[in-house]
């Protein structure tokens, strides 16, 4: 299992557009991976868990993986949060 914190910089936080980012992203891994907000923990690969979790911005959150490509699905993830979600990711 690998663990990493980071801090949500965009404004709207993980909603609509950049929450399909990060699902699209975290589905390109084969491990089980978790977004974590206070004492929440949903699936990261789902839109709606993602969504329920109201992240926005200014606020810091924990992502979790747990497999084979666990430590490549955390810091691809947290390279997309600390991009602010921008096109190019």
């Amino acid at each position: 299992m690998f663990v990493k914190e980071v801090f949500v910089k965009n404004q709207v936080g993980l909603h609509a557009r950049p929450a399909t980012f990060f699902i699209q992203k975290a589905n390109e891994y084969k491990s089980s991976i978790w977004v974590e907000k206070e004492e929440r923990r949903v699936n990261a690969k789902s839109l709606l868990g993602v969504l329920s979790l109201g992240i926005v911005g200014g606020i810091t959150i924990r992502i979790i993986a747990d497999g084979p490509d666990e430590e490549q699905a955390v810091e691809g993830l947290v390279k997309l949060v600390d991009s602010g979600f921008t096109e190019n990711h």
